[in-house]
């Protein structure tokens, strides 16, 4: 397998990310006639950066939040393709989120390809999926599970009780998974005094990696690990 967009993008380009771009290489397509979907390439911030998002911000549950267009849009009286019409659900989908100078189609078709990368992603790993979706890789994502294809919003689900790689703050205790099978995951997690109460995976590596979590964590630092899930 395998590494809220609404925030700072923050993955490296580690070998579990790069597996996942090729996954999305093989399952994604265009609704217009089968390409392949381009993958995106990922930039890195610090850790200090990382930092600095508050966590109702990391969390991908916030994500879920549409995402209105910037400047004036479109009133749903103008929601109408070159031909044919839009579903109701297709209209509730674009309503205020197509600029006044943009095609609805287009912008439709952006959330048509986010459900497909998603839906076929899955159909290939459940865990891929889930990471991209917690890692904000696959643009408009939510919002489309959210209008376009709900059968995957059980995904949604499961990405909410998860985070990002990189650094959160005050985490909630308890042993938490991977989402990527690379070697370079590392992990610990700093007490008070930034004094490391916990890391691994150790000398080595491991292919499956898990973190404990200790009460008292103030900081959870991560790299190289993709996104977590609760174990």
């Amino acid at each position: 397998m395998h590494t809220r967009t609404l925030r700072p993008r923050r993955r490296g380009a580690t070998a579990g990310a790069v597996a996942l771009t090729a996954l999305f290489a093989l399952a994604g397509c265009s609704s217009g006639g089968g390409t392949q979907a381009k993958p995106e390439a990922t930039q890195r911030i610090s850790d200090e950066q990382a930092a600095a998002v508050p966590d109702d911000q990391a969390s991908p549950a916030s994500r879920s939040t549409p995402t209105p267009a910037r400047g004036p849009v479109l009133p749903d009286a103008k929601l109408t393709p070159v031909t044919g019409s839009f579903t109701a659900k297709e209209k509730k989908y674009l309503h205020g989120r197509v600029p006044a100078n943009m095609d609805p189609a287009a912008v439709l078709e952006v959330g048509q390809e986010a459900c497909q990368r998603i839906e076929r992603t899955a159909a290939h790993d459940k865990d891929a999926a889930v990471g991209a979706l917690i890692a904000g890789d696959v643009p408009s994502a939510d919002d489309a599970i959210d209008e376009l294809c709900p059968k995957q919003k059980p995904l949604l689900d499961i990405a909410a009780t998860g985070f990002a790689d990189g650094t959160r703050k005050t985490p909630r205790p308890g042993t938490y998974r991977a989402l990527t099978t690379s070697k370079g995951c590392t992990w610990k997690s700093l007490g008070a005094g930034d004094k490391v109460l916990a890391s691994g995976p150790g000398p080595g590596g491991a292919k499956k990696v898990t973190a404990k979590i200790p009460a008292g964590t103030r900081t959870f630092v991560s790299s190289g690990c993709y996104a977590w899930l609760p174990a």
